[in-house]
Parts: structure tokens; C-alpha cells; sequence
């Protein structure tokens, strides 16, 4: 598959030992699902094939015709015929490269279009994954094998199948030719390819040794820089005098780097010089017996034009007996390529939509947890025995120690994680047997991280509702505080907002995120936090519209501010697993327990603090 070296491949014709170890079993299954990609475009392959065997053939003529020159034509002094011969000559160059601009056009179609088929896969696939996948995964693997892996396949197809096909068809039909014209020569000539190619091997193991070492003082090189001269480093280098120590150390690396590579360099020149010597001896040794074998008149139809016409052959078969002797590295680097995509595809996604969901009304009906139970991992459980109803058309305040598991519990109601025992309903219905699509559009979540795209404030917004007219968009965004500064922008609702938002504040995010879901209109609210990076004076002039919003809808707010909290009807402490206490926050206050301890830690300072911003305003 790769030609050259990177990241964790050796170079053409070497395993490096992690790919030694990693090598892919082969089976008739893994073999099947490739060819399943390869399926639909099997008539492009079969012309990518007849053009492989006529460019073969084709191929062989210029060698053939060379032969006929120097036996008809120079040593029949024609000069008619002389010039016959480099027009055909140079027509069958020309038809071979006109055949080969085909294939590769072919070739990289059909490649782009598997490529095409497999991405397209690969993201609806990621696209329905469980939200633990993602909080599982790192995110640039996940963009490598969407964009590395599945556009690796470009070099299996164009590259690694349409070599294999092209060399072997190379091999059978220079053979053919070879032994047609004079058996010996053929026999000296195949004799001489293991000379070319033995040195190859052995010298390139060296070479690849010496670049691995060479590669590695590179990267400790790079980190050197990359520590000591970046902002925090080179600072911190100054502050405790390091300069002369860190100087030492750079070139200590530098000139091991400079030693390996001059090995490299020395290692490369004797080759060329080997090489060259070993491609001398092959056509002096095919001179030497079809010379031999004309003198002594052995071979009485031997010619001076085939011993030519061989010695063009057999430079023709080294090229493509080498790469098939790298035939089981570049089919194990394949193999490992498809492997890595199909371990994506076949990552189950447990959280899906069963077949003719169910879409209750939900408008206030109650939320339900039926002593739920939840863990990320099975040795490690975070929720035990959630046991609590939130009553259609009320407003629930989830507080408790961080780590406890509040977010957690939110997220179960939507689908993003499934428990792992007991049940939430809503309307009386597990949300398992809910249409997932329907259920998530009944669902209004705002949370603590606000994430936006990069695009324009109006395109973030319609991610909530596509067709939204402006007088809706102006509407939401007022309600939440966010419109006057919008109009504020030169670009208005066009202003971009840059990558996660990044050109806007937190508050704004924020807020902006908050007029998102305002202007989804859901029947259920749930508000992580949704007021974290809001000031004081802000989110007081959004807390009305949120409990105008909060009407007639069921909602569970997890809240770190005591003005938040004193509003809900009911109050839920989360600690060690379970609802450890609820109820009003007098009555909570008066059991003097988890949630008195949360006041007087916690919401007591923020109290204490806002009604210090409160008098410095005022």
C-alpha cells in the first residue's frame, strides 16, 4: 500500500516490528467484505484490466521492434525500412502511453468513488454512535480514519491492486516473449534478476535501520526546540538560567542527527555504485552467452537483434519482480488499512431507535426515574437508585456535589446514555420505546459548555428550526437577551462567530445558545447550568423570559446559583448514587443536612458575592 515512509509504516518492502505484531488475520470474511466495496464497479475494473494486458503487450513491441532494426534494417542497410520500424516504434510508445492515461483515469475513478461510498458510511455510521463513543474516543482518531484510513484506500486500489495486476501481467507476457526468441538467453537473463535484486533488499534494510534512529533523534530534536523556544518554556528557562545547560544539550542531539544522516547518505552512495555495476553485468553476461552461443555456432538462428531485444526484456521484468516480491508487505499494509476502517464499522451503537417508536404527547406530563441505576464502566457505578417524578409542568432544581452525577442524570431523559437498570419514562413510557428522533425534538438542552459552529449567528440559530423566520429568530434572541447585541454587529445576524464560538464572550455564547433552544419551542426543558457564565445583571434580565419559557413546559434546571435554585418547585440533592434529599429549600435547609452543607459551602459564597456586585452597581 505505501510507497516511502510515515507514521508507523517502514518502507516499501519492510515490516516495521509494530506492523509486524499488529498483522491483520486473514479470512475469507475480511477478504469478502473488501470485495464488497469493490463489487458495484466490477465492469470499470474488468476495463482497468483488458487495459492493464494491452498496455502489457503493447509494451513488449518497442523491444521486439529494436530486435528487427538491428538485424533487418541496419545490417540490411534499409533505409525504407529503417524508418518503418521507428514510426511503428514510436507508435506503440504512444498507443501504450495513451492506454496507460486511461487506466489511470479509470483507476482513480473508480477509487474516488469507493472512497466516495465509504465516507459516506463511515459518518452516518459515526454519526448514530452513543454519546459515550465520543466522550470515549479521541477525536483526532476518529477524523484519521474518516480522512487518512478511508483516503488510503485510493493508494489499495489505484496503487497496491492495479500493481499486482500490471506486474504479473508484465511477468507472463515478457516470459512468453523472452523464451519465444531464444530459450538460453531467457534462462542467463533470469539467472541475473536475483543480483539486482538481493542488493536492494539488504541495503534498503540498512538504509531503513539507520533512517528509523536518525528519525528518532529528529523528534527528540523537535521536541527540544519545541519545548525551549515556545513562550512558556523559554521563559521558564530564563527564570532558572538554563541557557547554557539547554544550548549543550541541543547540540549533544543535533550532532547525533548530523551523524546519522551522513551514514545514511554514505550507505546510499556505495548503493547506486553497486546497483549500477550489478545492471552492467546482467546485459554483459547476456552478450557474453549469445555472443558464445552465435561464434560457436550453436544456435545457428540466433541474432545480433534478439540478443538486443533480450537484454531490453529483461530490464523490463526487474521493476515488477521486485515490487511482487514486496507483495505480502503491501497486502498486509492493506489488509491493516481496511481492518482499522471495519473496527470503526463495526463499533455497535447501543443507543438506536426501535422499530415503530412510540410519539406520546408530552406536553407537561411527568418524568420518571424508576430507581435507575448507571455506570460508564461496569466496576465503576455512578448512578445506584435514582428514584424521583418531576410532575408535568414543573420546574425540578437537581444540585449536589460535583461528581455527582447531575449531568448524568439529565442526560438519561434524552437518550444520550441508556441505564443500565431500572427505567425513565415520560408520559408514562419508557423513552427506550420512544421514536429517538421524536423524543430529542421533544427536548430542549442547554448546557454549561455552549457550542456553536463556525458560521453566522443566523445559521447557528436555524440549527434549531431550518425554515425560522426573521421576526422568530429577532423574537427568541430578545427573549434571551442577545438581540440588541446582535444588531450591534456591522454584519448583524451574518456576523461569524468563529471556530466553537470563539469571537463571542461566554455570556454571549451563552445566551446565544439559550435563543437556540428558545426558538426550538420544546416540550420539555433541561438547563445544565445553563447560567454559569452569565453575569449577575445578565442573567437577571434573561431569568424572567426563562420562567416565561418554563411554563407550561416540564422542567429540570442543575443549578449552582441559589437564585436559580429558589425558584424551582421542588429541589433534588444528588450525592453518592442516589437522591440523597428533596424538597423546598426551607425544608432542606431545616433537615440540616447534604444540601445545608451545599448552602453554607457554596451557594452562600455566590449569594454573598452577587450581593456585592449587586451594591457596587447600584
Amino acid at each position: 500500500m505505501a510507497v516511502g515512509t510515515g507514521r508507523g509504516l517502514g518502507p516499501r518492502g519492510f515490516l516495521t516490528e509494530e506492523e509486524k505484531q499488529n498483522m491483520p488475520k486473514v479470512t475469507p470474511q475480511l477478504l469478502l467484505r473488501i470485495l464488497s466495496y469493490l463489487k458495484p464497479y466490477w465492469i470499470q475494473f474488468l476495463f482497468v484490466f483488458i487495459a492493464i494486458l494491452l498496455s502489457s503487450v503493447v509494451g513488449l513491441l518497442p523491444s521486439i521492434i529494436t530486435g528487427r532494426i538491428v538485424d533487418e534494417a541496419l545490417m540490411g542497410r534499409n533505409m525504407t525500412l529503417l524508418i518503418q520500424l521507428l514510426l511503428a516504434a514510436f507508435a506503440t510508445l504512444t498507443i501504450s502511453q495513451v492506454i496507460g492515461v486511461l487506466e489511470s483515469y479509470i483507476n482513480a475513478w473508480i477509487s474516488q468513488r469507493i472512497i466516495f461510498d465509504m465516507k459516506n458510511q463511515m459518518y452516518n455510521h459515526l454519526q448514530h454512535m452513543p454519546h459515550n463513543f465520543f466522550t470515549s474516543e479521541k477525536q483526532g482518531d476518529i477524523i484519521t480514519r474518516m480522512n487518512s484510513d478511508i483516503s488510503g484506500v485510493s493508494t489499495v486500489i489505484s496503487g497496491t491492486l492495479a500493481s499486482i495486476v500490471s506486474n504479473v501481467a508484465t511477468v507472463i507476457t515478457t516470459m512468453i516473449a523472452l523464451f519465444s526468441m531464444s530459450w538460453q538467453l531467457a534462462l542467463v537473463g533470469i539467472v541475473v534478476i536475483p543480483l539486482l535484486i538481493l542488493p536492494t533488499k539488504s541495503v534498503g534494510e540498512t538504509r531503513w535501520k539507520l533512517l528509523s534512529e536518525s528519525q528518532a533523534k529528529r523528534d527528540e530534536m523537535n521536541q527540544l526546540v519545541n519545548e525551549t523556544l515556545s513562550v512558556s518554556g523559554s521563559l521558564l528557562v530564563k527564570l532558572f538560567t538554563r541557557e547554557k545547560k539547554e544550548y549543550d544539550r541541543f547540540v549533544a542531539v543535533n550532532e547525533e542527527v548530523t551523524q546519522f544522516s551522513l551514514k545514511e547518505q554514505r550507505s546510499g552512495k556505495w548503493f547506486h555504485v553497486i546497483m549500477g555495476m550489478f545492471t552492467q553485468v546482467g546485459p554483459l553476461l547476456i552478450y557474453f552467452a549469445g555472443g558464445w552461443l552465435i561464434v560457436s555456432q550453436t544456435d545457428s538462428t540466433l541474432t545480433v537483434g534478439t540478443i538486443t531485444a533480450t537484454v531490453a526484456l529483461i530490464n523490463r521484468l526487474y521493476r515488477p519482480v521486485q515490487s511482487l516480491l514486496n507483495l505480502q508487505v503491501d497486502f498486509t499494509r492493506s489488509l491493516a488499512l481496511f481492518t482499522r476502517i471495519f473496527d470503526y464499522f463495526d463499533k455497535e451503537n447501543t443507543i438506536r431507535s426501535i422499530k415503530n417508536g412510540k410519539k406520546p404527547d408530552v406536553t407537561c406530563r411527568d418524568i420518571r426515574f424508576h430507581h435507575v441505576s448507571f455506570s460508564y464502566t461496569p466496576e465503576k457505578p455512578l448512578l445506584t437508585d435514582i428514584d424521583f417524578t418531576v410532575p408535568g409542568g414543573k420546574m425540578y432544581a437537581i444540585v449536589g456535589p460535583s461528581g455527582s452525577g447531575k449531568s448524568t442524570v439529565v442526560n438519561l431523559i434524552p437518550r444520550l446514555y441508556d441505564v443500565t437498570g431500572g427505567k425513565v419514562t415520560v408520559a408514562n413510557i419508557d423513552v427506550r420505546h420512544f421514536d429517538l428522533t421524536y423524543l430529542r425534538q421533544c427536548i430542549g438542552v442547554v448546557t454549561q459548555d455552549s457550542y456553536l459552529f463556525n458560521g453566522t449567528i443566523r445559521e447557528n440559530l436555524l440549527y434549531a428550526k431550518e425554515d425560522a423566520t426573521q421576526e422568530e429568530l429577532e423574537a427568541a434572541c430578545r427573549t434571551a437577551n442577545i438581540h440588541d447585541f446582535i444588531v450591534n454587529q456591522p454584519d448583524g445576524y451574518e456576523t461569524m462567530v468563529g471556530n466553537r464560538g470563539l469571537k463571542l464572550s461566554g455570556g454571549e455564547k451563552q445566551r446565544l445558545s439559550l435563543a437556540r433552544v428558545i426558538l426550538k419551542d420544546p416540550k420539555i426543558l433541561i438547563l445544565d447550568e445553563a447560567t454559569s457564565a452569565l453575569d449577575s445583571i445578565s442573567e437577571n434580565a434573561i431569568q424572567d423570559a426563562l420562567e416565561t419559557m418554563m411554563q407550561g413546559r416540564t422542567s429540570i434546571v442543575i443549578a449552582h446559583r441559589l437564585s436559580t435554585i429558589l425558584k424551582a418547585d421542588r429541589i433534588l440533592v444528588v450525592k453518592d448514587g442516589i437522591i440523597a434529599e428533596q424538597g423546598t429549600h426551607e425544608e432542606l435547609l431545616a433537615a440540616d443536612g447534604i444540601y445545608r452543607d451545599l448552602y453554607e459551602t457554596q451557594f452562600r459564597i455566590v449569594l454573598d458575592y452577587e450581593a456585592e456586585q449587586q451594591e457596587q452597581t447600584t
